[in-house]
């Protein structure tokens, strides 16, 4: 009897061993293994909080450095703006008026079905034309249509056209100029001159003397002598005296290129005093012999240009 009392307890134990892991029972064990995951779960979104925020900061910190990029691209375009010349704006503004129009022939081409590496082919073709001197009657037809079809034409500087028959007087056989001609010359004529400079991106401004035919009564011309240091200032204009009109309408040149070179808003031009005398009509045809006293054919046309860059050989 003692016996079977005593075998009881030993059996309870092995059993209540069998529950046991690690010295825990199986229902600590869980509460243990679901704490674990409690910490790696807390763990995690810890790191993915950590992430957001850092991003969040990431993005004001960009927003910042936008608005500071912002506002110092709009002082540089502002001071560009304010340190660029006449002539470099007028550049800019010629070459960003190119673009524009390029970008128009590359967008109607495109409407038309040319697509980028139709373009691409147009590009190399012509530049193996040019590069070989062929000339674009050479092309086929249809592609000669389709360029000539976006070409514009070229604006020119407008001719300035001062006539006696608009009021613009010199002393009658002379290139001595009234007053009210060279106060105009300093004024009205010298802004219209100044804008086309700027708004064409040109440094030369011509001259040009033009007479009617009626002869000049001297025989002899002292321009050989005298005419550059009177462009140079030493002499005044009055010391000229042509003995045709070919030297008249060098000499009235020459005066009012005196007076444009003394302006300070065309102080970065070159002025070329020339003469066409009588030869060239208004409207820019040769005289066959129309004689007569004519107004309109005793005038000086100031033209501009660009200064012609010099040839490599």
């Amino acid at each position: 009897m003692v016996g079977a009392v005593s075998e009881s307890p030993k059996l309870e134990h092995k059993g209540y061993n069998r529950g046991l892991i690690l010295g825990l029972t199986m229902a600590e064990s869980m509460l243990l293994l679901v704490f674990c995951l409690l910490l790696v779960a807390a763990a995690m979104v810890t790191a993915e909080r950590k992430q957001r925020l850092d991003a969040e900061r990431r993005l004001v910190q960009l927003e910042e450095q936008n608005r500071e990029l912002s506002t110092q691209l709009v002082e540089m375009q502002s001071k560009l703006g304010a340190t660029l010349s006449a002539s470099d704006r007028a550049t800019f503004e010629r070459e960003w008026r190119e673009l524009v129009s390029a970008r128009q022939v590359i967008d109607q081409l495109k409407m038309n079905g040319v697509s980028p590496e139709d373009l691409a082919k147009l590009a190399a073709v012509a530049k193996v034309l040019a590069s070989n001197d062929i000339p674009l009657d050479r092309v086929p037809d249809h592609l000669e249509k389709l360029l000539q079809a976006n070409i514009k034409p070229h604006e020119w500087p407008p001719i300035i056209n001062l006539s006696e028959a608009g009021g613009y007087y010199f002393t009658s056989g002379s290139a001595e100029l009234t007053q009210e001609f060279q106060s105009k010359l300093g004024t009205s004529i010298a802004d219209q001159i100044s804008n086309n400079l700027e708004r064409y991106g040109v440094d030369v401004i011509e001259v040009i003397g033009h007479t009617d035919e009626q002869p000049i009564s001297k025989t002899t011309s002292n321009l050989d002598k005298t005419f550059i240091n009177v462009i140079d200032g030493q002499m005044p204009v009055t010391t000229l005296q042509p003995a045709d009109n070919a030297g008249l309408g060098l000499a009235r040149a020459i005066a009012v290129a005196n007076v444009l070179k003394a302006n300070p808003k065309l102080k970065q031009a070159t002025v070329l005093p020339m003469s066409a005398a009588q030869l060239v009509m208004p409207g820019d045809t040769l005289t066959t012999g129309q004689a007569g006293d004519v107004k309109e054919r005793r005038r000086i046309e100031i033209r501009i240009r660009r200064r012609a860059e010099s040839l490599q050989p």
